[in-house]
């Protein structure tokens, strides 16, 4: 009497099981192609083939090619370990100059594991207004944990002279996605020689 309503159960897990594989091989071909073609060169139809599934089925995960942009924007922050900067920024005995290479660890590990999709989703703005949403959505969080950072830094910790939104955007103009790429592609450094550089540089431009 039992077997019947565990089979069921199973074959609950296996759809679920298998319509998220469907989602990662639609996202991962979506994802190639984007980049080897360009994001206004792909459509989803290409997507669909490069998957091997049909066209409604990338509708039907998605929604759209924006939609399906959107969860690969998503997705990078994940990949970039958000919980694990968050530990470091509230450990005990945590200093400014240590969370301030916890964020450089995290900007480091986002644009190595990520850095195509970012540039992307910052191309594909240029024409589609809900991408440019949600590439200045993605920069206004950043901005957000660092200003809640900074303010929380006690009186004399920022260099003379800067308030936290100048500390915010100096932050911004340092560790961003054009900064990596042009050293890691056309400087030959190494994803560890940027992070160091950056913690440095940053405690130099921001502490007192």
């Amino acid at each position: 009497m039992d077997a019947e309503p565990g089979r069921r159960r199973y074959d609950s897990l296996r759809r679920t099981t298998q319509a998220q594989e469907t989602r990662a091989e639609i996202a991962q071909a979506a994802r190639r192609l984007f980049v080897s073609q360009g994001w206004a060169a792909t459509t989803v139809r290409d997507v669909a083939r490069e998957a091997g599934v049909s066209v409604p089925t990338v509708y039907s995960t998605y929604g759209n090619k924006a939609g399906l942009t959107r969860a690969l924007a998503d997705a990078a922050d994940l990949s970039a370990d958000v919980p694990r900067m968050l530990a470091e920024l509230e450990a005990p005995a945590t200093d400014p100059g240590r969370q301030l290479a916890a964020m450089a660890a995290y900007d480091r590990r986002l644009f190595e594991r990520a850095g195509d999709i970012i540039t992307l989703v910052r191309e594909a703005g240029r024409t589609e207004p809900e991408l440019a949403t949600t590439y200045r959505d993605a920069r206004g969080r950043g901005d957000e944990t660092r200003v809640q950072v900074f303010s929380s830094w006690p009186a004399g910790v920022l260099r003379s002279g800067l308030d936290v939104r100048a500390a915010v955007d100096i932050y911004a103009a340092v560790c961003n996605i054009d900064v990596y790429t042009t050293l890691t592609t056309e400087r030959d450094w190494s994803p560890d020689r940027v992070q160091r550089w950056w913690s440095e540089a940053l405690a130099r431009e921001l502490l007192a």
